[in-house]
Parts: structure tokens; sequence; C-alpha cells
């Protein structure tokens, strides 16, 4: 039975992520693929250590696939290579401060790594990405609205949408259903011809005038879901993870402990339909 773990938001606690690697060893069932969902640094580690171990897997490890998370997006900001010309979001949540220390903790060789990971990935039928399909600032969380879950989805057209930004691990569904759009246009109305008319009187032409014409199109909805795959790196002893199996479907978060209080869980996910 093919198993994917899917995690993010190292944060660059190499100890955290050590600890996710010691689970997944203890599992019954073999990994065949590790994803990374982004964040895997911040301004306060060693990021050339988690990118080194994340480069160089030892004997029996999976090679990690990685795509850019926010903090990854804000460092090439900061070098000029983002999408966005200014780090205003990271300023404006972070203060200067922070913009210095990611600025002075950043390799060259760590700029260029994080340049060449693509912004998302997308397997079977399954698009696993930082944020969303849209941005990688895009958090969504089980109080989403559906509109807004469906609008994600259905940009990809993915089945299942695993996303790290909020952190949470829960489990979204969307049901079936459907969805219908209009669109509505003005067209013109040709000009009308005039009726003969005893003469003297003058004969007048109707003006170009618009009459409104509305098209609509359903969409039919099959089940979807995203899935939010918990945060690694950011609560010190806890690392949360995704266990899945795509073919069958079947879902697990992890809780790893590790530290003074070493020890692992299955966790109770936040799931909202």
């Amino acid at each position: 039975m093919t198993m994917w773990a899917i995690l993010s938001g190292i944060e660059g606690n190499l100890a955290a992520y050590e600890a996710v690697l010691a689970d997944l060893k203890r599992q019954r069932s073999p990994i065949d693929a590790l994803y990374i969902l982004g964040d895997v640094i911040s301004p306060v580690a060693d990021n050339t250590a988690i990118m080194q171990r994340l480069c160089y897997p030892r004997s029996g490890e999976l090679e990690p696939q990685v795509c850019q998370g926010w903090w990854e997006e804000q460092l090439l900001t900061l070098h000029g290579l983002g999408r966005s010309a200014e780090p205003t979001e990271l300023i404006d949540r972070y203060g200067l401060s922070v913009v210095k220390q990611l600025w002075d903790g950043s390799s060259r060789s760590l700029v260029d790594w994080i340049k060449s990971l693509d912004f998302g990935l997308f397997e079977l039928d399954c698009l696993l990405v930082h944020g969303s399909s849209i941005s990688v600032s895009d958090e969504l969380t089980p109080d989403t609205d559906a509109i807004f879950m469906l609008d994600r989805l259905l940009r990809m057209d993915a089945n299942y949408l695993f996303c790290g930004r909020s952190g949470l691990a829960f489990e979204y569904a969307i049901h079936r259903g459907s969805v219908v759009s209009e669109m509505t246009t003005l067209t013109p109305v040709p000009e009308l011809v005039p009726a003969p008319v005893p003469a003297p009187v003058s004969a007048h032409l109707a003006d170009p005038r618009s009459e409104p014409l509305t098209e609509a199109e359903t969409v039919t909805l099959r089940p979807r879901k995203i899935i939010g795959v918990g945060n690694v790196g950011r609560v010190p002893g806890q690392a949360t993870y995704t266990l899945y199996q795509p073919y069958a479907g079947n879902l697990e978060f992890r809780t790893v402990r590790y530290g003074t209080a070493k020890g692992f869980s299955q966790s109770r996910s936040q799931s909202r339909s």
C-alpha cells in the first residue's frame, strides 16, 4: 500500500525534523514518498544546516520533495527574486529587525537552492502546496468559507489540496453538489427600420440601445478535501505531520514528542464538512 509522509514548517528546527524521520522508520508500512510543503527556514535558525540535511539524505532515507513556503518567498523577495517587488508583508508582520536576521542568516547557496524549488507539487489528483493554489500567503483553516476552499481546488482541478500555512492539522470535506455561474453581457440591438408613413410626417430611427444577455453554466462537483498537514518545528518538543495513502484515501495525523519528553501519538484533527 503506497504511503506518503507530508510535512510543513520545519522552520530550521533540525531536532524536530530528525524526530519525524525517526517516527517514519517506526511505521509498519514503508514510506514511499516524503513531501515538505515549505517553511523549512526561519530567521533564527541555522538554515544552511537544514538545507544540507534535506539535500543530502542519509543512507536508507527518502529524498524529500520540497516546495517553497512563506519564509522562502520572503527571502527571495529580499534578494529581488520573489514574486513581490518589496518585502512589505515581512516588514508589516515582523519588523525590520527580523528582516535583518533573515538577510544575515542566508548564504548565496541557500538562496540559489530556494530559487530552484517549485511553488507547489501535483501528484495523482493531489495538489501539495504551502498556502494555496494562488499564494504562499493564503492561510486555509477549518473556518475558511467553503466558496474560497472550492475556488482554490477548482483552479488546479485537484481532488485533494494539502497545505501547511496555518500550521494546523485538519480535514475539510466538500461533498457532492453543483455550482452555477452566470455571466451577463450587454449586446447591441440592431437599428429598427422605420415603417412608411404618410408625408410630410418625418420618420425617425430608434436610437441604438443594449439589452442584457445572461449565460449560465453549471459545474457538478465531486467530493473533494483540503487537508492541513500540521507543523513540524514551531512548537518546541512537539512535531505534527501527516501520513496519507493516496489509493485508499486513508489519512492519519501524527504528533511526535522529542527532547526531554519523548514519544509519539496519533493526534486528533480538526474536521469540517
